[in-house]
């Protein structure tokens, strides 16, 4: 599913106009990305919860020719799912 098939979905289940759709759609996304941005953790009771992990530097080795370079520290996001999405999926 893309963000155009989503918001067809909400409009759909929500009996709105896809304006009013694709306003909520952009609304909630935007609310979390800042969230995430702030190093908040977004958690979505039942579905899962989205929340950035900080990835220490490291030291790795290029599998072309053997030598060692220096991995950067970075920052990940990690969904993990919940435990009524889980159920469902596995159902």
């Amino acid at each position: 599913m893309n963000k155009t098939e989503l918001i067809e979905v909400v409009a759909q289940e929500a009996n709105l106009k896809k304006n009013a759709a694709e306003a909520a759609v952009n609304a909630v996304l935007k609310a979390m990305e800042n969230a995430l941005v702030a190093g908040e953790k977004v958690q979505l009771i039942g579905f899962g919860t989205i929340e950035v992990k900080a990835k220490a530097a490291r030291t790795g080795r290029n599998p072309a020719t053997g030598e060692t370079i220096s991995i950067p520290a970075t920052k990940q996001i990690k969904f993990s799912a919940g435990k009524t999405l889980k159920d469902k999926v596995n159902a």
